[in-house]
């Protein structure tokens, strides 16, 4: 796809986010987009890159080690994907959020491994609202006791939750499971538990973002809908 092609996509992306954001009464600078690049060629990131978008995703953390040796730009990078524990060494410091930690023995590897960088690895925590067995993601019922874990540990930050409702041909299907998120978050918010903020609500994808944004998103992936099919 050419660099002409890619930033007309995102022109249109960046217009649906903001129309999304006005139409309940948020400000379209309260929505952040997040590009997903996987399997995507690092010149298509550089390429949207130059049509001004900042933050981009991965799915895997070879591709995006990949990516990031290959670009010069000051790229942001997100892991987006189901993250292994003897992978996470590879990203320490270079990732700046993890959408998907699911899970304790996870994030203490990612807390050892910013631990000795001195850094602080902020991260969103990822939910299984529909239970899905195909899906990763802790359950609504032990969220809050994982976030209370993560944050006893010294260099890791909970900033949000992340997750991936059922794929639905209707994007009003998702709406319910997007809800649900943002009044999980609210609970968790109501704990007031020290160093977590529930900032960050990474949910909607090129089909359902729209919907995302109408309950609370502050994250929104989306590839399809800038890079075309895969």
């Amino acid at each position: 796809m050419t660099g002409r092609v890619i930033a007309e996509h995102l022109q249109a992306v960046r217009e649906r986010i903001a129309a999304a954001a006005c139409a309940c009464g948020r400000h379209p600078e309260e929505v952040r987009l997040v590009a997903v690049s996987k399997t995507r060629p690092a010149e298509d990131v550089r390429a949207a890159f130059q049509a001004g978008q900042r933050i981009f995703g991965e799915n895997y953390v070879q591709e995006l080690t990949a990516k990031a040796a290959a670009l010069l730009e000051p790229v942001e990078w997100h892991l987006i994907g189901h993250l292994q524990s003897n992978k996470v060494k590879y990203i320490a410091g270079l990732t700046t959020l993890i959408h998907s930690v699911d899970r304790l023995s996870l994030a203490t590897e990612i807390d050892r491994q910013w631990g000795r960088l001195g850094r602080i690895c902020d991260v969103l925590v990822q939910v299984n609202i529909s239970g899905e067995a195909t899906k990763s993601g802790t359950t609504e019922q032990d969220t809050l006791q994982l976030v209370r874990d993560i944050a006893a540990l010294p260099h890791i930050r909970v900033r949000g939750l992340m997750t991936m409702p059922p794929f639905f041909d209707d994007p009003e299907a998702a709406r319910p499971f997007f809800a649900g998120l943002r009044r999980l978050a609210e609970r968790i918010t109501a704990e007031a538990i020290p160093g977590v903020e529930m900032a960050e609500l990474s949910m909607g994808m090129s089909g359902d973002f729209e919907a995302a944004i109408q309950e609370g998103a502050t994250l929104v992936r989306v590839g399809t809908a800038i890079f075309g099919e895969r």
